[in-house]
């Protein structure tokens, strides 16, 4: 359990899915470099040859038009969701269901500071995204962590998305009050800076619509029930949309 987790009641070891823990090790990479250890590098092409042959890495085979990254915390996770009331999940079958071929992947990891964010950032891209989310904060403010800090990793992030030919929406978020008010308006004003010198579509509150009502939330407060991601989809939907005009016409 993260530190964060702690401050605020967030309980990603607790009461998270399996699947919570399982999407920081998914992905091809590993597992090459697992079986890469262990035999020759003749056998590899085989080994994976007959891997896709049985449908195993046959899932990878076919890509969506379009693959949207959604890079964040256990906001994007979906912690204490079924897999399919996650918010890349709703947000994968509004998109479907106005017609677009789009795939969501979801690279949200429970308890993740944007720290966190960035040393993973390699792994996230091994999905080659057309475009991306990035969502964090969360954490860095429940952790009081130096707006300076915030502001250098999703900076870094930013840049190397951009670096990468690949369209972001940045998802803005409100540090807790605790921490008095000068700290909170320049966590939140953090996103603004970032949101104009990178020039990324942005949408300011993640949980716009959703934060402080108990019928949109879970029972710890912080995470939106299926109900709440429901919500935040709706409303970030006009973004989504205009990022993958981008990604159109990158």
């Amino acid at each position: 359990m993260s530190e964060a987790c702690i401050v605020a009641g967030w309980s990603d070891g607790g009461n998270g899915t399996a699947a919570d823990r399982d999407r920081a090790h998914c992905g091809y990479g590993p597992l090459y470099r697992i079986f890469n250890g262990l035999l020759p590098a003749t056998l590899l092409p085989a080994l994976f040859a007959a891997l896709l042959m049985t449908g195993i890495a046959g899932t990878k085979a076919v890509r969506a038009d379009t693959v949207l990254l959604g890079l964040g915390d256990s906001l994007m996770a979906g912690y204490g969701l079924p897999d399919d009331s996650s918010f890349p999940a709703q947000l994968e079958a509004a998109l479907r269901a106005q017609g677009k071929d789009v795939r969501v992947a979801n690279a949200g990891v429970s308890g993740d500071t944007s720290t966190g964010g960035l040393a993973r950032l390699d792994w996230a891209l091994a999905e080659k995204p057309d475009a991306a989310i990035v969502e964090f904060g969360a954490n860095d403010g429940l952790r009081g962590q130096p707006v300076d800090q915030l502001y250098a990793n999703l900076d870094a992030i930013l840049t190397r998305l951009k670096q990468e030919g690949i369209p972001v929406l940045l998802a803005g978020m409100h540090a807790p009050p605790n921490f008095g008010r000068d700290y909170a308006e320049a966590f939140h004003a953090t996103y603004h800076r970032l949101a104009e010198k990178h020039g990324v579509v942005f949408y300011p509150f993640f949980l716009d619509g959703v934060a402080t009502d108990p019928a949109l939330n879970q029972p710890d407060g912080i995470h939106p029930n299926e109900q709440g991601v429901g919500v935040i989809v709706e409303r970030i939907l006009p973004k989504v949309e205009e990022l993958l005009v981008r990604a159109r016409n990158e």
